[in-house]
């Protein structure tokens, strides 16, 4: 068997060195520098009985490929499934990152019990009795779900032969280790080489493998950041912990499309979804308040309503404050802009305040109307009717410009009760005997003069 042979490399710039030290000579940079092996032992596979008589693979004409859908594994989370496009597909990798105790584990315990498939829960930071302890909180009832504590790749190959599961759960990738890589669990070379393993396991059996990965301080993934480019999908876990509420975003989908979100709910009894994600973006009040807009968004193929709060006043300090949560800061400088020199409200002397609630990001144009609304609303010190909401993009010149798939949030805002939507009169609207009312603005003047009169 050959001897393992490390080395020592620079992640920034390549540059090898016989030792570890703190920082590289060549770029500079500290704490680049990771051991990495160059020459490892000679090993088998997970399987060898399916190696050795496995044929090496042809090249095949790409018509003779065959193009059949892959059969997706339903998770039985309708969340879950938005957001990897339909459900699990066989032999595929997905990552799931989160900070600490935001519920990653929690979440796929929870799928775990629920999943109609033989399942293996692999965990490496929990006993079996604390998970035991959780998985009653959730639900008493899991007789397809196996437990296995243990962080030895070889060990957890074994039992996988015995147990033959349908779907294999890692609880984290950074405490895995294997035999064949000499260095603590959690590093470079250790993650890699884990990761390595349980791809080709999932390949060759056809078995989806999600793994739990921990972040670092900065947000992302820790560990080689090849590690997201082996998985086949990398979702990321959101949310306050100071909120119940929780997000989950796909950051790279190769199944599916990466604009969708799913919306979970924390609870003592697990993560409950939210069908309706509008009941917790917009807010219940019982009088009408100035400064506040709905919007009409998509986050992929869901429509959103969210609402924009929105405060202006004086400048106390002599410069004028500018401050966003959830929305570009630049994109609210640019509207403001265009409110001043088209619409003439005198704003550069004041301070505004603008926050999507629920505490989520928007990149979506189409909340722009909304924003404008908010804004002159607490400018004005007057009310936006609460059955008002709005869909368009503002434009330099102050026109109210077209968003895709307007129809669709039409009729999620008639879905929700709402009387009236102001869209762009660019957009073409085919739709007939709805209830809703249909505004269509050219210009900001046009929505001032519905608005204000």
């Amino acid at each position: 068997m050959a001897k393992v042979k490390t080395s020592f490399f620079c992640q920034n710039c390549g540059t090898q060195y016989s030792k570890w030290q703190g920082q590289c000579h060549a770029c500079n940079e500290w704490n680049t520098i990771v051991e990495e092996v160059i020459q490892k032992e000679e090993k088998s596979s997970w399987k060898p009985s399916s190696t050795e008589t496995k044929k090496a693979p042809k090249p095949l004409r790409i018509s003779d490929i065959d193009s059949t859908q892959e059969i997706r594994l339903d998770t039985t989370d309708g969340e879950l499934n938005r957001v990897l496009g339909g459900g699990l597909v066989p032999g595929s990798l997905t990552l799931l990152g989160g900070e600490p105790g935001i519920g990653k584990s929690t979440l796929l315990l929870q799928i775990s019990l629920k999943l109609p498939y033989k399942t293996l829960y692999v965990s490496g930071e929990e006993s079996q009795k604390q998970i035991k302890m959780r998985a009653e909180r959730i639900t008493p009832n899991g007789d397809n779900c196996f437990i296995l504590t243990e962080t030895k790749t070889q060990n957890i190959f074994k039992q996988i032969q015995e147990i033959e599961p349908e779907i294999v759960i890692i609880d984290s990738i950074q405490t895995l280790h294997t035999d064949y890589i000499e260095s603590t669990a959690g590093s470079i070379s250790q993650i890699r080489e884990c990761t390595a393993e349980l791809i080709k396991f999932a390949k060759e059996t056809n078995v989806p493998v999600l793994l739990i990965g921990h972040i670092t301080k900065d947000g992302t993934i820790a560990g080689p950041k090849i590690l997201e480019h082996m998985v086949d999908t990398v979702l990321q876990f959101e949310g306050d912990r100071n909120h119940v509420y929780r997000i989950l975003r796909s950051l790279k989908n190769r199944f599916g499309s990466t604009a969708e979100i799913g919306i979970y709910e924390m609870q003592g009894s697990g993560l409950r979804e939210v069908a309706n994600p509008s009941e917790i973006l917009i807010s219940h009040k019982d009088e009408e308040l100035s400064g506040t807009a709905i919007a009409s968004t998509l986050e992929g193929m869901r429509p959103l309503m969210i609402e924009i709060q929105a405060l202006v006043s004086t400048a106390v300090y002599g410069t004028p404050q500018r401050s966003t949560t959830g929305y570009n800061a630049k994109r609210l400088n640019m509207i403001l802009a265009v409110l001043e020199k088209r619409a003439g409200f005198r704003l550069g002397a004041k301070d505004v305040f603008l926050n999507v609630t629920g505490g989520i990001s928007v990149d979506d144009p189409a909340i722009d109307l909304a924003v404008v609304a908010a804004i002159l609303s607490s400018n004005e010190d007057i009310p936006v009717g609460k059955d008002f909401c709005f869909a368009g993009e503002v434009g330099l010149a102050g026109e109210i410009r077209p968003v895709n798939r307007v129809e669709q949030r039409i009729l999620e805002a008639e879905k929700l009760g709402f009387s009236t939507i102001f869209v762009s009169k660019y957009n073409k609207i085919s739709l007939k005997d709805t209830l809703i009312q249909v505004k269509l603005v050219a210009k900001i003047e046009d929505v001032v003069g519905e608005l204000f009169g």
